[in-house]
C-alpha cells in the first residue's frame, strides 16, 4: 500500500515537471504570413498579421483559423508525446 502511494506521488511530480516543460515549448504555425505561436499547453503566445492582410477580411479570417488549428494540433502531439512516459508509469497498456 505504501509503495503504491509512493509511486503515485512520484508520478504526480513527473507530471508537474512535464507541465512546466510544456509551458516553455513554443510552436509556430504560419499560413500565408499569418503567424500564430502557442505553447505546448495550448496557450496563445502571439499572433502576427502581415501588412495589408486586413484588405481581404474573409481570407484573413480563414488564415487565422487555419493557423490556430495547425498550431494547436502540433501542441497536442507534443504534449501527448511528453506525457506518454508519465502515463506509462501508471501501467496503461501501450503508453510506455
Amino acid at each position: 500500500m505504501f509503495e503504491k502511494a509512493k509511486n503515485l506521488f512520484k508520478l504526480q511530480q513527473e507530471a508537474r515537471h512535464v507541465k512546466k516543460e510544456l509551458n516553455h515549448i513554443h510552436i509556430e504555425a504560419d499560413v500565408d504570413g499569418v503567424i500564430v505561436v502557442v505553447n505546448a499547453e495550448q496557450e496563445v503566445i502571439s499572433v502576427t498579421i502581415p501588412e495589408g492582410a486586413h484588405a481581404n477580411q474573409k481570407k484573413l479570417e480563414e488564415n487565422l483559423v487555419k493557423a490556430f488549428n495547425k498550431a494547436l494540433k502540433k501542441s497536442q502531439q507534443i504534449a501527448a508525446e511528453k506525457m506518454k512516459g508519465v502515463m506509462g508509469g501508471l501501467g496503461f497498456p501501450g503508453m510506455s
